[in-house]
């Protein structure tokens, strides 16, 4: 079934008519009438009709913003007081051939769509259909449903796609995720088929190269507005999983922060009840949350900086410089602590010989920021005066300072 886009079917608004459509009867009902067989009967007559409807079609599909046609579409497009034009088959066949529009089928056969998995039938023999109709030629009137192309269309939203990348805050390094664009051009692409012809149309051009690495596919841009785009190499995909792993990084800071504020709230609750025990556990394990953030703000500190050093190469060997020091420095920086699993995945799989970083094994009794009763002693005291729930207040047990870990609630 021809499903060439969002916009809605049906016949052409008032508007986008020619003057004669609703007022010359006899003038339409030439127009509506198949062509001849050959040109040569009548050429006056031929390219006069030929030509209205050219600029019919072309101009239906500019309207609708859609690049995505077939002859069913346009059939029902425009009917005129139930009878549809007979002669379109004939019009798209000479736009095929004056290459103003293009199977879809030939379109996707001519530029590496490997990486695309539509679940669709139009892959089924296609390098076959397009080695047939590229010997043959486009002499054919296309079936009622099969899906057409508007060429020109098609190249200015595949440029509009690329300005809008330009544009955002993506363009900061030239690899992003096929995921993050997509959602970056809903406004331009009404679907999922046609954003991704539209990379196909990039892809063509020399603008963008697509990998699927671990499942996810990779988008890359070319630097410039009239440079080629080069291949997809290893220090890309490390960038790339340098970005994923700072998005990880930050959303396990915004995680725990709130875990650690949960304590404090749950602590504060316990203190109210008169459940010491309690407050000292929550008061404990917001401490430990506390600590674990500030370890995963150095590492994020860390990607960040590589990152931000990245950004600002202007060449493919500035940035392969950037990335190989960036990364050897995070790995001596980060040698005695424990990293995060996809950090470290991170750190094995980006570069060209792995350094294996063992995990140092903790204790409270031996960690240097291990909390003391004392000080889970003191926190609960402040909590205490500031609510004044707990009459009775126990005395520290030690004289060590009780700002040690520099906390506050």
């Amino acid at each position: 079934m021809c499903s060439p886009g969002r916009a809605p079917p049906g016949p052409a608004p008032a508007g986008d008519l020619p003057p004669e459509w609703e007022t010359d009867d006899e003038r339409m009902a030439f127009l509506f009438s198949a062509f001849k067989q050959s040109r040569e009967v009548n050429s006056t007559e031929w390219d006069s009709k030929m030509a209205f409807w050219v600029g019919l079609v072309l101009a239906r599909g500019r309207r609708r913003g859609v690049v995505r046609t077939c002859l069913r579409e346009l059939q029902n497009g425009f009917e005129r007081r139930g009878s549809v034009p007979l002669g379109l088959g004939t019009v798209l066949r000479e736009l095929l051939r004056r290459g103003k529009m293009q199977r879809e089928s030939d379109f996707m056969a001519s530029v590496d769509s490997s990486w695309i998995s539509w679940g669709v039938g139009v892959f089924i023999l296609k390098p076959l259909k397009w080695t047939l109709s590229s010997v043959l030629g486009d002499s054919k009137v296309p079936e009622e449903e099969e899906v057409l192309i508007y060429v020109e269309l098609l190249q200015e939203k595949a440029e509009e796609v690329y300005r809008l990348y330009q544009n955002s805050v993506l363009s900061s390094h030239p690899v992003v995720a096929l995921s993050e664009l997509r959602s970056l051009c809903a406004g331009v692409c009404p679907d999922e088929r046609t954003f991704y012809l539209l990379l196909l149309q990039l892809q063509k051009e020399k603008k963008v190269t697509i990998l699927e690495q671990n499942g996810e596919k990779i988008v890359k841009f070319a630097r410039g507005l009239h440079a080629k785009v080069s291949p997809m190499n290893d220090v890309d995909i490390g960038v790339y999983q340098l970005m994923q792993s700072e998005q990880l990084l930050s959303q396990k800071v915004e995680s725990l922060s709130q875990e650690a504020e949960k304590c404090k709230d749950d602590a504060r609750s316990a203190c109210r009840a008169g459940k010491k025990q309690l407050a000292l556990r929550c008061l404990k394990s917001k401490r430990r949350t506390e600590r674990r953030i500030e370890e995963l703000h150095s590492k994020l500190d860390a990607v960040q900086g590589i990152l931000d050093r990245i950004y600002a190469s202007q060449t493919d060997q500035m940035v392969f410089n950037a990335y190989q020091a960036g990364v050897g420095a995070l790995k001596l920086s980060m040698k005695d602590v424990t990293l995060e699993k996809e950090l470290d995945s991170l750190l094995q799989d980006s570069a060209k010989e792995p350094v294996h970083l063992h995990p140092v094994p903790q204790k409270d009794s031996g960690f240097a920021g291990a909390i003391s009763d004392a000080e889970l002693e003191a926190e609960l005291e402040k909590l205490s005066v500031c609510d004044g729930d707990l009459a009775q207040k126990t005395p520290s047990a030690s004289s060590e300072p009780q700002t040690a870990l520099g906390l506050n609630l």
